[in-house]
């Protein structure tokens, strides 16, 4: 009513004022959650863009308006997850009713009675063997950081290095990808591939706040954030971490990917700093969240040390063990699952071109969750068994067939052939005797008859550049 009240004021030296006021007021009416949530973070980030120096001081009343929180709760939604410690999921959102369940989760951050709950750990087989830990927050605590992260990212993003290309909207992989490849071309072949120790266990959060505050200070804004971060973890039956906790943003934290760019944005700008000895020595960085690479014509024990340096100052450390600098003409390295190395061209053998195509472990990802869903699966029939494999071999390939950058039509030959040799003897076992496949050519059949994809002829290839 305030806005319409000033809008009301401003038009009453105009005429046909009131016929501009009721076309204002319906067209607000007519736009949907999303185009208004989108109208804001284009504001946000116009203002961020324009002023460097600017400080937000109001934006806490946005978190809990009804259609950031429904913008939210369809972002959570789509993402599906497990549910938290306290054992709600989607579904039982859906059952008690999203708008009650949404009005109240506003109630409580509109007065400032919202207080997050733990965490809850899991451990998640890693390809190497290991594990990684994967935080879960709550359905109400993933809202709630969703509403909040839908904020204040357009006001970051104005801010970001464009080395940064992970969790980042309008950015990808792909285009991690294409900037080496485009200094590799350039001949920065020497790269340090670099790994960091734990990162988002170890993030400070006394030197995270700082960096929030170049931005935000609206102070219950920061609170927020600051009960995320202080949010205890709950693993293996006992509470860990809490008020006491002080550094680490949870892996699996809807706010997590936004706090950790917000964090290593630091890293970008001094490395892209004309007067700092990276650019001085003519070294780039392409970072996806905390992978990233420094490339260069020569990168010396110098540009390592004062790497090293610059992460022990902002409290991180490098995995001496898994960094490694490499000279790329020689020698291959990998990169968000794709092998990077310098080929010979089959067609000229005086020629050679960058090839990126999906590393080994990655090909082995995929079988292996192939395998493991077979296994699971004994006694589906044919088209329930395609349906199935079609998701995990349409996201695979999505991934790694990259037109224009990726070429990985021998990744997809292996992949046939062994679809080919894990179906065959999937509906050859004993058990499948009275399956129609038994006996025959079970791979051709189920994509033929149920359109099971042939990852041969998935897409078209990509191109080289």
């Amino acid at each position: 009513m305030k806005d319409q009240s000033k809008l009301r004021n401003k038009y009453q030296e105009k005429d046909g004022a009131p016929q501009q006021l009721a076309i204002f007021v319906k067209k607000k009416r007519e736009m949907s959650d999303a185009e208004r949530v989108f109208s804001l973070q284009s504001k946000l980030y116009q203002k961020a863009k324009q002023d460097k120096g600017y400080k937000f001081y109001v934006l806490y009343d946005k978190v809990f308006q009804k259609h950031m929180l429904r913008v939210a709760w369809d972002a959570v939604k789509s993402n599906q997850g497990a549910p938290g410690i306290d054992g709600v999921s989607i579904s039982d959102v859906e059952q008690q009713g999203v708008e009650q369940y949404l009005d109240a989760l506003g109630e409580e951050l509109r007065t400032k009675r919202y207080r997050t709950q733990a965490v809850k750990r899991v451990m998640i087989p890693k390809a190497n063997g290991g594990e990684r830990p994967l935080g879960i927050p709550t359905v109400k605590d993933r809202i709630a950081q969703t509403a909040c992260k839908l904020i204040i990212e357009p006001i970051f993003e104005a801010d970001f290095e464009e080395s940064s290309y992970g969790f980042r909207p309008e950015r990808s992989s792909r285009d991690a990808l294409e900037a080496i490849k485009g200094y590799l071309k350039e001949g920065k072949s020497e790269v340090l591939d670099a790994d960091l120790s734990k990162y988002f266990d170890t993030i400070p959060h006394d030197k995270l706040l700082i960096g929030l505050k170049e931005r935000i200070i609206d102070r219950r804004i920061l609170d927020l954030i600051h009960q995320w971060l202080k949010a205890p973890i709950y693993e293996d039956g006992e509470f860990k971490g809490g008020k006491k906790n002080k550094v680490g943003t949870p892996q699996g934290g809807v706010i997590s990917p936004i706090l950790a760019n917000i964090y290593l944005n630091l890293l970008d700008r001094i490395v892209n700093n004309p007067k700092s000895l990276f650019s001085q020595k003519g070294v780039k960085i392409v970072r996806y969240a905390d992978d990233f690479v420094l490339m260069g014509n020569q990168i010396g024990e110098q540009i390592k040390e004062k790497l090293k340096s610059l992460l022990s100052r902002m409290g991180l450390t490098l995995n001496e063990e898994k960094t490694r600098k490499v000279e790329a003409k020689r020698e291959s390295f990998d990169f968000l699952g794709f092998t990077i190395r310098y080929d010979k061209d089959l067609r000229d053998s005086n020629k050679r071109y960058w090839n990126i195509i999906p590393s080994r472990k990655s090909e082995q990802k995929i079988r292996d969750k192939i395998k493991a869903y077979l296994e699971a699966h004994g006694h589906y029939n044919g088209k329930r068994v395609s349906e199935d494999l079609n998701k995990l071999l349409r996201g695979w390939l999505n991934y790694f067939d990259i037109k224009g950058v990726s070429y990985p039509a021998v990744s997809k030959r292996r992949l046939r052939h062994y679809l080919q040799d894990r179906l065959n003897r999937y509906y050859n076992h004993k058990s499948q005797r009275k399956c129609r496949l038994y006996g025959q050519k079970a791979f051709e059949a189920l994509v033929e008859k149920y359109g099971l994809i042939d990852p041969t002829k998935y897409s078209s290839g990509g191109v080289r550049l």
